[in-house]
């Protein structure tokens, strides 16, 4: 399983006070050090802490592989097929959100984002929408013909009770296996924690597994090598326990 290290917030920090540190650019290649198999960063409308800039250095600077979560917004759009990250991920966005809330609508969105889909597969880019683990959404993401799904884990991460969190493992599992059964590859993220990864390890054979406040905030006390290479640990370890 590939660890994908969102490096938003430390943009975040550095807006706070419109200042040139800490740089995300350090930060990714910090991160990857750590062992990062993907960075990615979301490039908000409202720029609200990843910067054009920083989209632009990160493609020149990355050698592993760069992940761009965006909207469908049609500026953010021109952007990603000018710089050409490997993958990009589509994403609902709300101005007043505090974060992503919840997958993106591919079945009310048919149209726009098969046509979106294609302008970005033609240029050479891998499609990832970010999609509640619904059938029906699962089956649409096939339908505009993305290559990959990632599926939201938030209501795993949000729970509180081992009920409730044995009853998300189990709509993962379901969404992991249908989106299987479509050919497409599978990826999950959102909310993700030190204290929460293991049992999503454990339970899911997926692809890609993509973790942000949780390494950023860990970084502030060890630094962003360790708290990638901590995360990849309990990850290599959660994995050997699935294969037993």
């Amino acid at each position: 399983m590939k660890l994908g290290v969102n490096i938003d917030h430390v943009a975040t920090v550095r807006q706070a006070r419109k200042t040139f540190e800490p740089d995300p650019v350090t930060a990714a290649a910090f991160a990857t050090l750590g062992g990062a198999d993907i960075i990615t960063v979301h490039l908000r409308e409202d720029r609200r802490h990843i910067q054009d800039r920083d989209v632009q250095l990160l493609k020149e600077t990355v050698f592993t592989k760069l992940n761009l979560e965006m909207s469908i917004a049609p500026e953010i759009i021109d952007i990603a097929l000018k710089i050409k990250p490997e993958q990009v991920t589509l994403v609902p966005e709300k101005r007043h959100e505090v974060t992503t809330e919840g997958g993106l609508d591919v079945v009310s969105q048919k149209k726009t984002l098969l046509e979106t889909v294609k302008r970005f597969t033609d240029s050479g880019i891998t499609v990832s929408l970010f999609i509640d683990p619904e059938e029906g959404q699962i089956a649409a993401a096939k339908g505009v013909r993305a290559q990959c799904v990632e599926l939201h884990t938030g209501n795993y991460a949000n729970a509180r009770e081992d009920d409730t969190r044995y009853r998300m493992i189990e709509k993962l599992q379901s969404g992991l296996k249908v989106a299987g059964k479509s050919g497409l590859r599978v990826n999950a993220g959102h909310g993700i924690t030190y204290h929460n990864v293991g049992l999503l390890v454990e339970s899911l054979d997926i692809e890609e597994l993509h973790i942000g406040h949780s390494i950023v905030s860990r970084s502030v006390f060890v630094g962003m090598q360790q708290a990638v290479s901590e995360m990849k640990e309990l990850i290599f370890r959660h994995s050997l326990v699935k294969r037993c």
